[in-house]
């Protein structure tokens, strides 16, 4: 049986391939960095309504400033991840954006050995390995 993560991070990956079709769909017609706007008024906007649904809307007290600090980060992150997903997704084929797109998976897995100081097993590297691979096949015509 599957871990709650797992359950999770496979609902992500629909999630996010979901996004690339209909986002692909949407943009067309309109300047990438205004979809990317709406896009994230819709976010925030379901986001919020989730969490007042759910009890979840307050804030604990007091926040520490670190937390925010790398919050705010990751939210710029995000940012200026979605805007160059969406150029991408103006100027190319989704099937060939969505998959450059999860290099993420390789950054992330360096950056966490770098600065977080995890470890993949040597089959977790050849998985990363392929993946680059894949990628890097995918921006070939």
């Amino acid at each position: 049986m599957m871990q709650s993560w797992q359950l999770w991070a496979f609902g992500a990956a629909g999630f996010a391939a979901l996004t690339a079709i209909l986002a692909k769909i949407g943009v067309e017609g309109i300047d990438s960095d205004l979809a990317t706007f709406i896009r994230t008024i819709v976010v925030v906007v379901a986001l919020g309504a989730l969490l007042a649904a759910t009890g979840k809307l307050s804030l604990p007290d007091p926040l520490p400033g670190r937390t925010l600090l790398w919050l705010a980060a990751s939210g710029l992150a995000t940012g200026a991840s979605w805007l160059c997903y969406f150029r991408a997704l103006k100027l190319g084929e989704a099937s060939r954006v969505a998959p450059v797109d999860k290099l993420s998976v390789v950054f992330v897995a360096v950056f966490a050995a770098l600065f977080l100081g995890e470890r993949l097993s040597a089959s977790g590297w050849l998985g990363i390995a392929l993946i680059t691979a894949g990628a890097l096949l995918l921006l070939r015509r």
